[in-house]
């Protein structure tokens, strides 16, 4: 599954983020370095069901809106010169390891200095929290290569596919393969053998980038002012609200309100009792929504999956006529796969012996056999016929 992780400077409203998009329990306070240990829950995309297009009914989406789950990881909060063990640096650079994407949170509101702390409101400029992450990110990656790189140029030889194999091996562990290596060293024609510091720090940087892709969003901005919005705008940083959104799902929840992650509206159910101070909160949560277009909370993680991670949403059945598996219910999984899978990369996500015994698929919508080296589009839906029953 999919995971991905929310970094950022201390008190920026990660933890609240991470509570919002899935309602788990996180500890949420006023202060640097709430967050000790990695919080970890799941959140979910949503698309359009393939049901409605298909018009059958299958009982597992919410108002025709299918949700699917990801891993997201709420780490401890970073400050500058993290890299050299400052704060909780090392710890949380160590929870990135296992993410594949990872959403900054930046402070919208301007109330949290580059520490953490809290300030007046709007003193704080955030677009100046944007770029330091990366750096810290960069120069933590560095430190494990520079660690390495007088034996990896011994052991080289100034022979460039041994030293390119040598790094690959030292960076393993954070997820990053001989391929991304040397698509990095293609793309910025990087000459790693004679690279001197400066020249390996910017090569660090370029693979976390492809590796490590990041969306820098605006948490708070429902209590920046407009200047500050703005300013973000101008960045083209989303503008979220962690806080509206564990608000209305909270309501929700309680049933004073029908909301659906993602809605740029919610509605009053008919016959809600609610009492002057919900009916006043309701009312903020109506104007946060029409100022952002929503919360942004749902759209970021759907961002992340979707354009970040070039997924797409892929649904297996047993009976292409139907719709249905082996126990007759419609469409009960939907599979996020990477752009470019085939049918072969579907068999083996739904299981490594049906992968095994792949014979060829059938695509329901049109019912042709389709083969093994065509690519899925998003939105299909798949019989998968294998020898591995």
């Amino acid at each position: 599954m999919i995971t991905i992780a929310l970094a950022g400077k201390p008190n920026c409203g990660k933890s609240t983020f991470f509570k919002a998009a899935t309602l788990a329990d996180a500890e949420i306070a006023n202060y640097p370095f709430t967050t000790i240990d990695a919080n970890h829950g799941v959140a979910f995309v949503r698309v359009p069901c393939q049901c409605k297009e298909m018009k059958v009914s299958c009982g597992v989406c919410q108002d025709g809106f299918r949700f699917i789950p990801v891993n997201l990881i709420d780490v401890a909060g970073l400050v500058p010169e993290a890299h050299t063990g400052r704060g909780l640096g090392n710890q949380f650079l160590d929870n990135l390891r296992q993410a594949d994407a990872i959403i900054h949170v930046v402070d919208a509101s301007g109330a949290t200095d580059a520490e953490g702390n809290p300030v007046d409101l709007g003193s704080h400029d955030p677009v100046g929290d944007i770029t330091f992450l990366t750096h810290e990110m960069t120069m933590w990656l560095y430190g494990i290569v520079e660690k390495h790189w007088s034996r990896l140029l011994r052991t080289a030889q100034s022979k460039p596919v041994v030293l390119t194999a040598g790094l690959a091996d030292v960076v393993a562990g954070l997820g990053i393969t001989i391929e991304d290596v040397q698509y990095v060293e293609k793309e910025t024609g990087a000459d790693l053998v004679h690279a001197d510091t400066e020249q390996l720090i910017a090569f660090c940087e370029q693979l976390l980038l492809q590796t490590k892709p990041m969306l820098i969003i605006g948490n708070k901005a429902d209590l920046a002012d407009e200047t500050l919005r703005a300013r973000l705008t101008e960045e083209k940083i989303p503008l979220v609200s962690g806080a509206a959104e564990l608000a209305l799902r909270n309501a929700d929840k309680a049933h004073l309100i029908h909301y659906l992650p993602g809605d740029t509206v919610f509605t009053v159910p008919e016959g809600a009792v609610l009492n002057a101070p919900q009916k006043k909160a309701l009312q903020q949560m109506a104007t946060v929504m029409k100022t952002l277009n929503g919360t942004g909370v749902q759209q970021t993680i759907n961002r992340v999956v979707f354009d970040l991670l070039d997924q797409i949403v892929v649904y297996p059945v047993e009976d292409e006529n139907h719709l249905t598996d082996g126990r007759g219910r419609v469409l009960p999984d939907a599979f996020l796969l990477k752009k470019g899978s085939t049918p072969r990369d579907l068999a083996y996500r739904v299981h490594t012996d049906i992968g095994k015994g792949f014979l060829y698929a059938i695509d329901a919508k049109t019912k042709m056999r389709i083969k093994d080296s065509q690519q899925l589009k998003d939105g299909d839906i798949i019989r998968i016929v294998s020898a591995t029953k």
